[in-house]
């Protein structure tokens, strides 16, 4: 599945300020980085792809439609999968896209 074209757009409406970000093809979806590292993307099986704190990986699943992202039958911590039904809403997107990239604006750049 390709990711949402529209979901990469509004992701990139919140992100066009940011000093440091920049686009790649990662995951099957569309990733944006700052300074390197990946904050967040519109993931290729649909919503996003958030890279969090894995500290706070436990209290941000809490709501409906988040989960941690899985590779190969494994949960990650610091990294969320968050449904499409999560983030219809611009403030819920812009949320979750203002998480990763505070995440990524603490990691030392690459």
């Amino acid at each position: 599945m390709a990711y949402d074209e529209e979901l990469a757009h509004r992701i990139r409406s919140i992100v066009g300020d940011e000093p440091g970000v920049s686009e790649k093809r990662m995951f099957g979806g569309l990733a944006f980085l700052v300074h390197g590292s990946m904050a967040v993307s519109a993931s290729g099986q649909g919503g996003l792809l958030v890279r969090v704190d894995p500290a706070g990986t436990e209290t941000l699943v809490a709501p409906p439609h988040v989960r941690r992202f899985e590779m190969r039958g494994r949960e990650m911590d610091g990294w969320l999968r968050v449904d499409r039904a999560a983030v219809e809403a611009d403030e819920e997107l812009r949320r979750w896209v203002e998480i990763g990239l505070g995440y990524a604006r603490s990691l030392p750049p690459r």
